[in-house]
């Protein structure tokens, strides 16, 4: 692979990498996401929204699965984000912090401005605890991808 160009042959070897990179990460996102007051309720509005039930009878197996599935894709869109970064932009630390910082902005507005209302089961006095909650979960997600990944280029 010539620098600069990305190629199909990469592709599968892209996707198990990302993968890999979301479920770390999402452990990284566990450790801060479960001591927020709030935290938990983030994959309990996924599992909620998937099977229409409320907050308290959410499924754990579906908040779980929901949890994981989208921390496993979500690596696998940061990858990517990051190798279309690096296409663009001159330096692995460039590209990371812009992959990190452009999917910190999409994590949030997709959870907090399409998630939560599709639901509308949040109670109103709530909604601005759990998006901050979420917010500095993500955070934590992709401060754990970013070091991954850097660490990773920085070796190859």
């Amino acid at each position: 692979m010539t620098v600069g160009t990305l190629t199909i042959d990469w592709l599968p070897v892209g996707l198990l990498a990302g993968a890999a990179v979301g479920l770390v990460a999402t452990f990284g996102m566990d450790l801060p996401m479960n001591r927020l007051p709030e935290g938990p309720t983030a994959p309990r509005v996924a599992a909620g929204t998937l099977s229409d039930a409320t907050l308290e009878s959410a499924p754990d197996g579906v908040a779980t699965a929901a949890h994981y599935g989208a921390g496993i894709g979500t690596g696998v869109l940061f990858l990517a984000g990051v190798s279309a970064a690096q296409w663009l932009l001159d330096g692995t630390v460039l590209a990371v912090a812009t992959a990190a910082v452009a999917l910190g902005v999409l994590m949030n507005w997709f959870f907090s401005f399409v998630v939560v209302p599709t639901y509308g089961r949040v109670p109103d006095d709530r909604v601005g605890r759990v998006r901050r909650d979420w917010a500095l979960s993500a955070a934590a997600y992709l401060l754990v991808a970013s070091a991954v990944v850097a660490a990773a280029l920085s070796v190859a």
